[in-house]
């Protein structure tokens, strides 16, 4: 008889060398899946023994699928008398299309109807299907102008054991599956290791999680069948299943189950909390009479006939995380490197075993994600991987050339950290893409003095710029890791403390609306005065204090590039004379409002259309001392608000407007807003409300800021409509940006 068995991609060769070593013939690897051919009784030891195979199908026949009527003509003359027992159920599973056949479901129903019509003409009486507990499951694969039919012998699922899913076990670490941990143990050698006739075994599994790959690997040792426990088999619906047969596998697998004693000896490593529990309930579940040693260090590991390290659950959209659990996984490897190693990954995520020489790489999928695992040799000494020296410190990096990176951040935050006490600054950039290949920004953030109690603490904010097409994702990816590895230690920071975000090109939406989502008050506890929502923490600036929330999207609630923009506000609030009424348009946090509050401006209104943002805005406020009704906020879409106001008598002395290079909130009445496109109507709107010069007064003036790189105002239709708009931004930038002159744009926007 002709079988094939199926399994995830990349698993085909190591699946053939599976089914090869159980005695089947004519093993042949194929796209998904692998063939053999064999006796009824090859293919129950297949499916009692495998732990690579997903299922194992007996092939019935192919068919002519050039049309539905050829696949049913097809079927149809089939003999399903010898595989349909009487009174057995079944359901038809379809996979696969082609240019006549579009539609799976339409391919299952024309071959039931087939199989049906079948054995009704014989018997008289049609089978009745069950699509939840069926006897027997008819597969049929269109590929092209044909389709195989077969009989799935196995029922659920191959890699589903049972243990993983018993009662009342619930695990607190998502676990591998364990096909996929037993593929990692059959490419390092595990299974050849355990054919050994005597002497101890030892397993070390780095990122344990829930301990799939310690319980199959001691399933190995221990010579337990995989599907041993396994109560329900597809083949036991077969109309030619030999039961003899069968019971003859099952009473040897059972004795070599009892008969398995080794000396067995199972270390893990993990960082995650619950995952000792976790794996030691496994393990009782999937009948593994051992005992597993967890580790803390490197130093606790030795020797090992096998490590098997799993970071396929490490997320890749989180280098922070990365970068700490890369640099506990590099020194446990650096421990354990006379041992052959099994990594998995994501794709592009580094495993942390440079230095190594690689053997063999499967790619798979993990989930929906492309995935890769690597086999590398044992090492007679300890290889070398590229390193650089932090103060006293040797910090393993990813890219040789990040010693550069790592002496020019130590140069430019020396000189930085000396700006800063000079000019009381305790928030500030420290690095700016000083280094083409190091594209990113890292801003540092001092705790305010309101809170702190000893030593204050710092954060870092690093924003990474996205990398040209033409650069290696994967080489961009190691230089960020460094860039993560290397700053917290130069700049004496916690490396829990430093948050990473990406700047990519605008593709529409608001740029404040999501950013303050994270912030959620009525959670928080009071602190200097207003509430201190969860994740948020205070800094100073100007003698105000400012809440800040690494958290959230993108901006962590204040533009440090404003600084100085800030100051001037105050100052002018300062030199306000008549009403001292101050409006920020498109305020995000408020923080341009503290300043114009604290140079004396005795009404302000904030506007914005988040309505977090505003809540923000107001806990800026009262945590300076700056409530009651005279400060108002507005929660509204400032173009429309603007053009209502324009129609009221309210005028404003002071006008700060730092608008989004683009938004098209669903909120907005306008379709969008473009600050290139529409800005000249946007200030003209602004110039309506602001005083006019009188008794000597030169009249209301706006601070119209931008971040848009090419940003050119429309002096033209400005002048036509009575508005004059000065270029301050040389004015605006402040020190520690000024490496990025176009980090925003200022002018002075006056009605004439």
């Amino acid at each position: 008889m002709e079988f094939f068995a199926t399994c995830p991609k990349g698993f085909e060769r190591l699946l053939a060398d599976e089914l090869a070593a159980l005695g089947c013939s004519q093993v042949r690897p194929l796209k998904g899946q692998v063939s053999f051919v064999g006796e009824a009784a090859d293919a129950y030891r297949a499916c009692l023994w495998t732990r690579l195979a997903s299922r194992v199908m007996l092939v019935l026949g192919r068919v002519d699928a050039t049309s539905s009527d050829t696949l049913y003509e097809g079927l149809r003359a089939l003999d399903w008398d010898a595989h349909v027992g009487q009174g057995a159920t079944l359901v038809v599973d379809a996979h696969g299309t082609n240019e006549a056949l579009r539609n799976t479901q339409f391919v299952a129903l024309r071959s039931k109807d087939a199989i049906m019509d079948s054995l009704m003409a014989r018997r008289g009486v049609r089978p009745m299907v069950d699509t939840r507990n069926p006897d027997l499951t008819i597969a049929v694969r269109v590929t092209r102008q044909r389709a195989t039919v077969a009989l799935d012998l196995s029922g659920e699922p191959l890699f589903r054991r049972g243990y993983e899913s018993a009662p009342g076990r619930r695990a607190p670490i998502a676990p591998l599956r364990p096909d996929y941990a037993a593929a990692l143990l059959a490419a390092g050698g595990w299974t050849a290791a355990c054919r050994r006739p005597e002497g101890s075994l030892k397993l070390v599994a780095l990122h344990a999680g829930a301990g799939t790959v310690l319980a199959e690997g001691a399933a190995v040792a221990l010579d337990r069948a995989p599907g041993l426990a396994r109560q329900r088999w597809g083949f036991a619906g077969w109309a030619a299943h030999d039961e003899t047969a069968w019971d003859v596998l099952l009473a040897d697998a059972r004795e070599r189950a009892e008969a398995g004693e080794r000396e067995l000896e199972l270390v893990a490593y993990e960082g995650r909390r619950g995952s000792a529990t976790a794996v030691r309930q496994l393990l009782r579940a999937a009948g593994m009479d051992v005992d597993v040693s967890f580790v803390e260090g490197p130093e606790e590991l030795g020797a090992a006939d096998l490590v098997v390290s799993d970071l396929s659950w490490l997320p890749a959209d989180e280098p922070v995380v990365q970068v700490d659990v890369l640099t506990a996984t590099r020194a446990l490897l650096d421990a354990t490197y006379a041992a052959p190693l099994v990594t998995l990954t994501r794709a592009n995520v580094d495993d942390g075993a440079a230095g190594r020489a690689l053997g063999a790489t499967l790619e798979l999928f993990v989930g929906q994600d492309d995935a890769v695992a690597r086999v590398y040799e044992a090492a007679e000494e300890l290889p070398e991987r590229p390193a650089v020296q932090v103060g006293g410190e040797r910090v393993a990096v990813q890219v040789a050339a990040s010693d550069q990176f790592a002496a020019r951040l130590a140069k430019v935050a020396k000189l930085r950290a000396k700006w800063a006490r000079r000019e009381d600054v305790s928030c500030y950039r420290v690095y700016d893409a000083d280094l083409p290949d190091y594209a990113v920004t890292i801003d540092l953030f001092e705790e305010s003095v309101e809170t702190v109690r000893e030593r204050p603490r710092r954060w870092l904010q690093v924003y990474e710029y996205a990398p040209p097409r033409n650069v290696d994702p994967a080489l961009a990816q190691g230089r960020l890791l460094d860039v993560l590895a290397i700053a917290p230690r130069v700049l004496g920071v916690d490396p829990r403390d430093v948050f990473v975000r990406t700047r990519q090109k605008a593709k529409g939406g608001s740029q404040y609306a999501d950013e303050a989502k994270a912030a959620r008050p009525g959670r928080g506890r009071m602190v200097a005065g207003a509430e201190l929502v969860p994740g948020a923490h205070l800094i100073d600036e100007g003698g105000l204090v400012f809440e800040v929330n690494f958290s959230t999207r993108l901006d962590c609630g204040i533009f440090l590039d404003h600084r100085d923009t800030r100051a001037m506000l105050r100052e002018m609030a300062k030199q306000t004379l008549g009403s001292k009424r101050f409006l920020n348009l498109f305020a995000y946090t408020g923080t341009g409002t503290c300043y114009a509050a604290d140079g004396g401006m005795r009404h302000t209104t904030t506007v914005d259309l988040s309505g977090p943002s505003l809540a923000w805005a107001r806990r800026n406020m009262a945590r300076n001392g700056f409530t009651g009704p005279e400060h108002e906020f507005v929660q509204a879409d400032v173009i429309a608000w603007i053009s209502e106001q324009r129609r009221t008598a309210n005028r404003w002395d002071l006008v700060f407007c730092d608008v989004p290079t683009f938004s098209n909130s669903a909120r907005m009445r306008s379709a969008s807003f473009d600050v290139q496109r529409d800005h000249a109507e946007l200030l003209i709107g602004v110039s309506r409300l602001l005083t006019r010069p009188r008794d000597g007064h030169e009249g209301g003036v706006c601070v119209f800021s931008c971040n848009l790189r090419g940003f050119k105002p429309d002096v033209e239709k400005l002048a036509k409509a009575g508005v004059q708009i000065e270029d301050i931004t040389e004015r605006t930038i402040p020190e520690d940006f000024a490496r990025n002159k176009r980090v925003h744009h200022c002018y002075l926007v006056r009605r004439v």
